[in-house]
């Protein structure tokens, strides 16, 4: 049923309700405005999500005790909620969200979308982020839209019959641009770092940010390289332009670019408006590592906050704040491992505070949340060096950790792995 505003769609949400919000680029911040309103007239509504756009709205005190963000993955607009005990954070690989839900252990009373207009055959898409909303589409009571004619209407799994939403209002509104950041020396060093242990015929995995696009700008000459990630920015389009990335080499989806949402500029939406090439599938397939391994080389690349000298990687939290969440790096990483010629990579600057902290440390900080195991990273990069870690002991590990470490840094790191972790060093 069409209805005027936000707030007249969800006054079909009651007491109670746990709702799921379609989220990154494509959350529907409309909805979530006119929901602080009608939560103030509800008790006890839970409200699930990854990382939301324009959502600080609910991060308001009033709304305690009437709604409640309960975050898989923490952003800026939840991070100070979620560390003051306003909001709960939940670590979960981003492959079983889907799996929460589909199997009834997390129940789902409604789910809030944002959606491109329906086509002729009265189907609307969720463009841009498939993630897990697909599977909260299939097992929740209420469908709740805001029919977007700026969303873009993209191929997979992304499309839901107007006959499934219940409430629906439409307002053209542009969806939230992520511009792609300035690079910095050592962000360019690292890239180019990354980008050496690229392969022609590569399938990369790879996120957003400044260390991503500097990797990517480094692969003009490179051949035939692949997509099948969670997620891509703006850095893939000049390479698929050239036809470095053709996904020719892809044993899933050969010829086409796999992912579960897209987060950039204008022009990345309009890339993938109406593209075959591009697939928006669901994130409990596209993050499988069934799936994954099924393609040969397959190079995921992530980031971390910080690396201990045995290789433990935490990318969720500095100490015991929370910053973003688990999201699919365990994924990627697992999957790439069991590719043939796969191989990981965890990418990050040597230091934080301008230089004065140390991003390769003797032990994660206390708190600090282990993401990747040492036991399954791969290569470490920073500005200063690659270390390969894979089949090394703990002394090796250190000792290759240690020489990609700041240069002020090196000496302490070395005393404090004899010291505090007994290790044999020929440093």
């Amino acid at each position: 049923m069409r209805v005027a505003t936000a707030a007249e769609a969800l006054s079909i949400l009651a007491d109670n309700d746990t709702i799921w919000c379609q989220s990154m680029a494509a959350t529907p911040y409309k909805l979530l405005e006119g929901l602080t309103e009608v939560a103030l007239s509800r008790k006890n509504m839970t409200l699930l999500q990854l990382h939301t756009e324009h959502s600080e709205v609910l991060g308001d005190p009033a709304l305690q005790g009437h709604l409640r963000q309960r975050a898989f993955f923490v952003g800026k607009s939840t991070r100070e909620a979620v560390n003051e005990g306003l909001a709960d954070y939940v670590p979960i690989f981003l492959s079983e969200i889907p799996k929460l839900f589909r199997s009834g252990e997390q129940p789902l009373d409604a789910v809030l979308i944002q959606v491109s207009p329906p086509d002729a055959h009265g189907n609307c898409s969720l463009g841009i982020s498939v993630e897990a909303t697909r599977a909260a589409l299939q097992v929740a009571k209420k469908v709740i839209a805001w029919v977007n004619p700026k969303m873009p209407r993209t191929h997979g799994d992304s499309f839901i019959s107007m006959s499934r939403i219940d409430r629906y209002f439409e307002l053209e509104l542009d969806l939230p641009l992520h511009q792609r950041p300035q690079q910095s020396e050592t962000t360019l060093r690292i890239g180019e770092r990354v980008a050496e242990l690229i392969n022609d015929g590569d399938c990369l995995q790879m996120g957003i940010g400044a260390i991503p696009d500097a990797t990517l700008g480094c692969l003009g000459h490179h051949r035939d390289l692949g997509i099948h990630t969670e997620m891509f920015s703006d850095g893939v389009l000049p390479l698929v332009e050239s036809g470095v990335i053709n996904n020719s080499r892809k044993r899933k989806h050969r010829g086409r670019i796999v992912t579960t949402f897209a987060m950039g500029s204008q022009q990345l939406y309009d890339f993938v408006d109406d593209n075959p090439q591009v697939a928006f599938l669901d994130v409990e397939y596209t993050n499988d590592t069934a799936v994954i391994r099924q393609n040969k080389q397959v190079m995921a690349i992530n980031s971390a906050l910080q690396v201990d000298l045995t290789g433990q990687v935490c990318a969720d939290s500095i100490g015991t704040r929370v910053y973003s969440g688990v999201g699919g790096q365990m994924d990627f990483v697992r999957g790439a491992s069991l590719s043939e010629g796969g191989r990981s990579v965890i990418a990050l600057p040597a230091t934080a505070k301008g230089g004065q902290v140390s991003r390769i440390s003797t032990m994660l900080a206390p708190g600090a949340g282990v993401v990747t195991t040492r036991a399954h990273v791969h290569y470490v990069v920073t500005e200063y060096g690659v270390a390969n870690l894979r089949a090394r002991s703990l002394s090796e590990r250190a000792q290759a950790l240690i020489q990609i470490a700041a240069p002020q840094f090196r000496e302490q790191l070395a005393r404090d792995a004899r010291n505090d972790w007994g290790l044999n060093l020929s440093l």
